[in-house]
Parts: C-alpha cells; sequence; structure tokens
C-alpha cells in the first residue's frame, strides 16, 4: 500500500488550492445533469408525469367532466385536486421534469456535438503496429504489385465502398491505409436528440401562443356559434394571446352523418356546417374525425356526437316554451343523459310574477334503439326505436342563487333540503317522438322529436408545423442511430521480402459500437480487397 505523506509547503511546491465547496457542488450536478443518464431517467419521467393527464379529465380539455368527477368522487377530488390532477400539463411539477429535460438536453448535446465536429474533421488514425490483437485480422498475404501501387488500389477500394479514408508512406517503404466509416450513427443520434430540442420547445411555444376551446353544437339553422369565448362551453387561451388575436368565423351544423356495423361499432363520423370567415357569406363545408375543417387561424376537430331532445312544456296557463336540450352519452351505444329546465314558467298572467316554487325540472335517460326489455340502455346508437324516460320535479331549481353547476343534471342540494320535489313517482315515464305527458297540474311535456349534436373542438397552434418536422427528423435520426455502425479498417502494405515489385498485405478491423455484423464485413472487404489484386 502507498501512503502518500503530507509534507510541508515549501516555496517550489506551494500548498495544493483548496476548492471551494459550493463551486464544486455546482459543476458536479452539473455534470450529472448533463449527463445521458439523466436525460434518459429525466425523459422516463415525463411520460410517467403524463398518464395522469389520459387517466384524469382535465379542465383544459373538458371542465364538464372535471365537474363530473367531483360530483362522483367528492371526497377524492379535491385531493387530487391539490395534486394538480386534473391541470397536470400546467402543473409546476410537470413543468419542473420539462424544464429540467430541455436543460439536460441541451447540456448533453452540445458537447457531444461539438466532438462530432470534430471527429467529422480529423483524419483515420494511423494503423497499430500489432494488428493480431485486433478483433478483426487478416494475416500477411502477398500480391504481386508494388507497396504504392497496392496502397493506392486498396484505398480507392475502400472509398468505393464510402469509407473515409487516409493514406500513409512510412520511413521504411511500407504504407498504411487508415479507413472509417459509420459516423451517421452519431449524426443520427444528435439529430434526434436535436429533434427532442425542437419537439420540447414547439409545445412551449405552442402553449405560450395557441389556444384552443370546446362547443357542443347542435344542428340546425338556429342553432350556431361565433369565435368568441363566451359562446364556448370551454376554453383556454395562451399567456401571449388576447381575445383580439381569435379568427373571425361563425358556424352553423347542418347536417350530421353517422354509419355503423351491425355490432353498433361506428363506420363514419361526416358533419356539415356553414361556415362564414371575416363576415363573408355562408359556405358549405364538410368534415370527419381524421379529417379536420381548417380555417384561416384555426382548425376545428370532431370530438364525438349524440342526440338533443326536443321537448315542448306548456304550464298550467297554457304558456308554451320549446327547449332543444342535448343529452350526454354514457356509452358506445348512446345511452344518453340529461336535463330540461324550465324555470320562467307558472307565471301568473294577472301579476306577471314567477314563483320559485313552481319552476319545473326534468331528469332521464334517452335511448335511441330501446330494447323490449325496459332496460335503460340502448341496444343500437342509431335511433331505431327512441325512446325518452323521464322524472318531474317542482320547486326551485336553485339557479338564482349564483353558484355555478351543470347544465347536464339538476342541482342534488335542492333535492336534499326539500326545495326541489319530485312528482312522476318512483317510475320514470315513458316518451316517444310525438307522445305528450300530462302532469298533476294540467301542464303538460311533449316529446317532439330530436336533433343530432356534434362535439367539437376549435385549436390554434403556431408550432404545429415544427413539431411535425420535429416527429419526421427525430424518427429519421432515431433509424440512422440505429441501424448504422461506426468502424474501422486498416491496412499495412509492405515491400515483400526478396521479392521486387511484390507486397505484402496485413489487415485489422475495429466496431466502435456493438456490431455483430462485423466479421463478415470485414471478410467481405478483405476478400474484395485480394480479388482486387489478382484480376
Amino acid at each position: 500500500m502507498t501512503v502518500v505523506e503530507d509534507r510541508p509547503a515549501t516555496a517550489d511546491a506551494p500548498p495544493p488550492r483548496r476548492v471551494n465547496p459550493l463551486w464544486a457542488l455546482l459543476r458536479n450536478s452539473w455534470r450529472q445533469l448533463t449527463s445521458m443518464r439523466t436525460a434518459l431517467i429525466l425523459l422516463f419521467l415525463l411520460a410517467v408525469a403524463a398518464v395522469p393527464g389520459s387517466i384524469f379529465p382535465q379542465r383544459t380539455v373538458n371542465r364538464e367532466n372535471v365537474a363530473e368527477y367531483f360530483a362522483a368522487h367528492p371526497d377524492l377530488a379535491p385531493t387530487l385536486d391539490r395534486f394538480f390532477a386534473f391541470d397536470v400539463y400546467s402543473s409546476p411539477w410537470f413543468a419542473a421534469i420539462y424544464l429540467l429535460l430541455f436543460t439536460s438536453l441541451v447540456g448533453c448535446v452540445l458537447p457531444r456535438l461539438r466532438d462530432h465536429v470534430r471527429a467529422l474533421t480529423t483524419v483515420p488514425p494511423d494503423a497499430p503496429k500489432r494488428m493480431d490483437r485486433l478483433p478483426q485480422h487478416l494475416a500477411a498475404t502477398s500480391r504481386p504489385e508494388a507497396p504504392e501501387a497496392t496502397a493506392e488500389g486498396i484505398a480507392k477500394f475502400l472509398r468505393g465502398r464510402r469509407f473515409r479514408t487516409r493514406l500513409r508512406e512510412l520511413p521504411d517503404g511500407s504504407w498504411t491505409i487508415s479507413a472509417e466509416k459509420g459516423f451517421l450513427k452519431e449524426t443520427g443520434n444528435l439529430l434526434f436528440h436535436f429533434a427532442m430540442l425542437a419537439v420540447l420547445i414547439g409545445v412551449g411555444f405552442g402553449h405560450w401562443y395557441g389556444w384552443h376551446a370546446n362547443r357542443l353544437l347542435v344542428a340546425g339553422p338556429d342553432q350556431g356559434f361565433c369565435n368568441t369565448l363566451t359562446q364556448f362551453d370551454d376554453s383556454a387561451l395562451g399567456p401571449q394571446v388576447s381575445t383580439d388575436d381569435l379568427p373571425d368565423f361563425c358556424m352553423k351544423l347542418d347536417k350530421f352523418d353517422a354509419s355503423y356495423q351491425a355490432n353498433g361499432v361506428p363506420k363514419s363520423f361526416l358533419a356539415t356546417v356553414a361556415v362564414s370567415e371575416g363576415g363573408g357569406t355562408d359556405q358549405i363545408r364538410s368534415f370527419t374525425v381524421n379529417d379536420p375543417l381548417r380555417l384561416d387561424g384555426a382548425n376545428v376537430y370532431l370530438l364525438g356526437q349524440g342526440y338533443a331532445p326536443v321537448l315542448r312544456f306548456t304550464d298550467r296557463y297554457g304558456v308554451q316554451q320549446t327547449k332543444i336540450v342535448p343529452f350526454l352519452p354514457t356509452d358506445g351505444m348512446l345511452t344518453s343523459e340529461g336535463v330540461a329546465q324550465f324555470p320562467d314558467v307558472n307565471i301568473d298572467p294577472k301579476t306577471n310574477k314567477r314563483d320559485d316554487k313552481l319552476q319545473m325540472g326534468f331528469e332521464g335517460v334517452y335511448l335511441p334503439t330501446g330494447g323490449t326489455d325496459g332496460s335503460a340502455r340502448s341496444q343500437f346508437p342509431a335511433e331505431n326505436n327512441p325512446v325518452l324516460y323521464l322524472a318531474a320535479y317542482r320547486g326551485d331549481l336553485g339557479l338564482d342563487v349564483g353558484i355555478p353547476g351543470s347544465v347536464y343534471s339538476l342541482d342534488r342540494g335542492q333535492i336534499a333540503n326539500g326545495k326541489l320535489a319530485k312528482i312522476s313517482g318512483e317510475r320514470p315515464y315513458v316518451l316517444r317522438p310525438g307522445e305528450t305527458w300530462t302532469l298533476d297540474d294540467g301542464s303538460k311535456l311533449e316529446f317532439v322529436g330530436t336533433r343530432q349534436f356534434a362535439t367539437l373542438s376549435i385549436r390554434y397552434d403556431p408550432t404545429q408545423f415544427v413539431l411535425l418536422i420535429g416527429s419526421v427528423l427525430g424518427l429519421i435520426g432515431l433509424m440512422l442511430s440505429l441501424a448504422v455502425h461506426r468502424r474501422r479498417v486498416w491496412f499495412r502494405v509492405s515491400p515483400a521480402p526478396g521479392e521486387t515489385g511484390s507486397s505484402v498485405i496485413e489487415a485489422g478491423g475495429l466496431p466502435r459500437t456493438d456490431y455483430s455484423g462485423f466479421a463478415d464485413e470485414f471478410e467481405a472487404l478483405t476478400q474484395g480487397v485480394i480479388k482486387e489484386g489478382k484480376s
């Protein structure tokens, strides 16, 4: 064991300089962060962090689904909300992983790019003295040519196979040929990482300068919306986007066509809309799920569809109100649930005052194809046997208290405290299109029919093209890094002992990466060189 003595400092040998602990910590932390291992770990963590975004409903996608989750899980949802389970992609912990991954990739890729450029501009090293120690080796073989001509022929042969070669003459009259190939592997690797950086930058700028909104649009000339925040079901603007930046267009759903297989699986959806841009005239446009409607400054995507029952209520004074009420699907057969609320009914014509205790609400299930067994499940998504099951409620609907609530369900709190009472009995009332339900006070509810609706997502992402190019380049770089292998071969051509105008060839090969097929390639190269000499 060697013992290092702690000798006193002299004038010629000053004491070693102590490294600042803080600087050492920062330096080591940076090296650890910018290592490839850390980048892979962060990439894996980013993928894991995105999992809750696909499990739990997100406010930026559909606030109604989030509200329904809170109603279904009143104890669990607030706890999850504290950890941003419903705002995953804007949460601090997701942003931290995102920024750390970006920093790690930059710190990892830039030095590798510098080293790769240096390797491309550096000539291949000279042949080692002991080629027999290399993984692949060809023993000396003779060739009836002078060493110089033989070396030039070998170099030409290797260049024809896209090797980067360097020819050197040694003082003893022998020649060496250094050849290298497979730089595209590192090029592809760097291309993949730069493409990932482009995607990360695109996602960041897309969040800052993009926007999105959702709208449930019922078919009909009396239904429609314009591109303003007040007419969306939910919306989110990027931090750098204002309402003045939204494009000017209006849209109405003329028709929605859907076809299904025999088992109810959808075959095709086609939405036909009337669109006016910039205050111009309406233009009829069609789009499908995989072919969005592309407008100037926005794309409209088709997310889903369903049915909206048309209900006409006649109150006890003979005043009629008609409402088109979308019912939200709960399964693939479009079994749908919804609520029709009539707060402004039963107004006494003499006093012209509304009695909040006489407001009406109807809650139920709509089946496009009802079964014969009376089950509350649709048998098919198309309207082959439409049936509407409803329960009637009378009282205070709780719409005037100022507390936001879902338009797809009644206020359960009003029912619990007795302000909203069920008047239809235990069993729901069954209605088919054209039928009328007469209530206990003489008021009537008529099931007029249904209209189809489409759920639309309106989005604008200014970096969509950057994300596409980054994804394509990333795939190209990944294929290059996996398919290409870097390797080196050397040939030494020496004058044949005792023979004039002849030479002796020795070869060796070294794969720079794990390459199981290098032995076959090396044998093919050496055999090609030998055949070249014989021809």
